[in-house]
């Protein structure tokens, strides 16, 4: 059974009911008994043969639309009135092969829904459409998991019996696809590639500098990612990747993205993040990078959003530009709560020559790493600093 088939899926077949007439909650339910059923019946093999007429490989997309919306019309049986049960059934359509459509864009302007909260369309969009976990959707937002679930039911409760036919504003959808984007980017989920295919369409049909600037942002970090681990899987810093291994056509085309949408001189917070991964990408060596130019970006960006994760990276970059002490007490002035907030203490006091408190640190956020590569990649810096003490 091909689970990326399923997730790939997914999308267009709950656009398909929700068009059909199927409010949102029961068409979601709708396709997660569908899929349910897809992991029960489908052969490991998906190649059918010849003759295997009716095998679900031979239209997957149209056998998940005829499962999920028989699903939902059992959901509805259970609660509608007589009449309208019948109605339904009327309507239910033959088995067959669905339209080869992608409604994925579209299903996402839909979730962001004019009755909901930007951050509340957004959560539900994550969950509903791109795949994502409660779990990693709160971490995305610095909030506790049960917060966030109870922040996604209000969503659906609230869209609950809507005819979404209002498409939501493109900021709320650039949100989701940068969120998606992060989520694909670190490697919990593999969904960087299509973010990256969604914001292209989105630039295709808006005309917005804000659009231009997640596509260039996306661009230039996809462009690393081939550097990122080594061939164990281990992480590797910025600093320590191989600039050889970097999609040079990737970074050239996000580059010229940018400058043209720079040139209309209406700077969001997209654009001034891709300018700063347009520095990371434009020197030679690490030892090269321009990092006064780093922290002015961080500068805007931070008026920009008032992100205390956006300063705690501008930490990291004062510290670059001006001396770890400099980066320290910007630090300082931080939440120490803050995801990644002990590993750049401990990079800095690294670099100030404090290894017994790097090394402790690095320790901490060991423990507090939010995947397992990157709680591998902490543990073995702490191990290194700690070996280079007992020389």
């Amino acid at each position: 059974m091909n689970e990326a088939l399923l997730r790939s899926l997914t999308p267009s077949v709950l656009g398909i009911l929700v068009r059909r007439g199927a409010d949102f909650a029961a068409a979601e339910d709708a396709v997660q008994d569908a899929l349910v059923e897809a992991v029960r019946v489908w052969p490991a093999d998906p190649s059918p043969s010849s003759s295997s007429r009716g095998h679900p490989m031979r239209d997957p997309k149209g056998w998940l639309v005829t499962v999920a919306w028989r699903k939902f019309l059992d959901a509805t049986r259970a609660d509608a009135a007589r009449r309208r049960r019948e109605d339904l059934v009327d309507e239910e359509p033959a088995p067959g092969p669905a339209p080869a459509v992608d409604d994925t864009l579209q299903l996402y302007f839909l979730c962001a829904h004019p009755s909901l909260t930007p951050s509340s369309a957004v959560a539900l969009t994550l969950r509903a459409v791109g795949g994502l976990t409660t779990r990693q959707i709160a971490q995305a937002y610095l909030v506790p998991e049960a917060t966030m679930a109870q922040r996604i039911s209000r969503a659906k409760r609230t869209v609950s019996g809507v005819r979404f036919d209002q498409p939501g504003d493109v900021a709320t959808v650039l949100r989701v696809l940068y969120l998606v984007f992060n989520e694909g980017y670190s490697g919990d989920v593999d969904l960087a590639a299509e973010a990256i295919r969604l914001t292209r369409q989105l630039a295709a049909q808006v005309d917005h500098p804000e659009v231009a600037g997640l596509l260039a942002l996306m661009l230039l970090h996809h462009a690393r990612r081939a550097a990122r681990t080594a061939p164990d899987g281990s992480l590797v810093p910025l600093a320590e990747q191989d600039r050889g291994r970097w999609d040079t056509e990737s970074i050239a085309e996000g580059v010229e993205i940018l400058q043209a949408a720079l040139a209309r001189d209406r700077l969001g917070e997209f654009q001034a993040q891709a300018a700063i991964a347009a520095l990371h990408a434009d020197a030679p060596t690490a030892e090269e990078t321009d990092w006064v130019q780093i922290v002015e970006w961080y500068d805007e960006l931070a008026r920009l959003t008032d992100s205390p994760v956006v300063r705690l990276n501008r930490a990291v970059a004062v510290g670059e530009a001006d001396g770890p002490r400099a980066g320290l007490a910007a630090l300082v002035a931080l939440d120490d709560s803050l995801p990644r907030h002990t590993a750049v203490a401990a990079y800095l006091h690294e670099r100030d020559g404090d290894l017994a408190t790097a090394a402790r640190l690095y320790a901490e956020a060991a423990q507090k790493a939010p995947n397992l590569a990157e709680r591998d990649h902490l543990t073995r810096q702490a191990a290194r600093l700690n070996a280079r003490r007992r020389r």
